[in-house]
């Protein structure tokens, strides 16, 4: 099971957007995946239309009351795809936290026993745009991050922080943390300035920089607003394609042929051998 986080601290460049639907791709390809919400703004759980409910558990009572994660898990309208919703009681975890010893390993903790009962093949953490306890959690429990990044004059702008921070946390608390793929999210290609952005960012972070890129694209913004992902809203649109290659890119198969559940347990267990 691979843990994945899905952080920016800069808002509005498409993190949970790209939670959500890479999420989905990898579930539509074949792969269990639960998504996990720790943003106070619960915008990943009403993107999956899960509401709250009344006396509805949810990630406080992970973080907060030490609740089972296994007891949290939600389905959602897709195959192979669960979540565990939020709500903005999230946002009094930092202060109830502030003080308790072990503060950035309870979502760690939380999730090894999904991990030895080998629950889901992925586990994707949409974390909020902020860099405090519940982004450390997320980053002590990850193995991987995915940066989602908008080609914009400031996109830059604070990635130096958060790669110091990624790589303060790798050094002290999750040694196996790395940055997996910076995500070029909302790209507009027929502007010079997105262009010379994209380069720009390249430049700096090489390989790392994902060959597929998100087009600004009207459905995914449209999708959330019905409680779906963009494979239920408008599969055939520029959105739904652009995830479906980035999840590929990121699993090394063709996207042309996505993987049945069979084929991609296969795939697992010979790379375990």
């Amino acid at each position: 099971m691979k843990t994945i986080a899905v952080i920016n601290q800069k808002g509005g460049v498409g993190k949970t957007t790209t939670a959500v639907n890479f999420g989905a791709a990898l579930a539509r390809m074949g792969r269990r995946v639960l998504l996990l919400d720790m943003d106070p703004q619960a915008n990943l759980s009403l993107h999956l239309d899960l509401r709250p409910e009344l006396e509805a558990k949810n990630m406080t009572n992970l973080l907060v009351d030490g609740a089972a994660l296994g007891e949290l898990v939600r389905p959602t309208g897709t195959e192979r795809l669960w979540a565990v919703p939020a709500d903005t009681s999230l946002n009094g975890v930092e202060q109830v936290l502030a003080n308790r010893i072990g503060r950035e390993t309870i979502l760690r903790e939380a999730l090894e026993p999904l991990i030895a009962a080998r629950s889901y093949d992925f586990v994707v953490i949409d974390c909020p745009p902020a860099l405090g306890v519940l982004s450390a959690n997320a980053l002590v429990a990850a193995q991987e991050v995915i940066i989602p990044v908008q080609p914009e004059y400031f996109a830059l702008q604070g990635m130096a922080k958060l790669m110091e921070v990624i790589e303060l946390v790798r050094r002290r608390l999750n040694p196996v943390l790395r940055v997996a793929r910076i995500l070029p999210c909302i790209v507009d290609q027929r502007t010079r300035l997105t262009a010379e952005v994209l380069a720009e960012i390249r430049g700096h972070f090489g390989p790392l920089v994902a060959q597929s890129m998100i087009r600004a694209n009207v459905k995914l913004a449209e999708a959330p607003s019905f409680g779906h992902t963009i494979f239920q809203h408008a599969p055939e649109s520029n959105g739904a394609q652009d995830y479906l290659a980035f999840a590929a890119e990121y699993l090394g198969v063709d996207a042309a042929m996505p993987q049945t559940p069979a084929q991609a347990g296969a795939e697992e267990h010979a790379a375990e051998a």
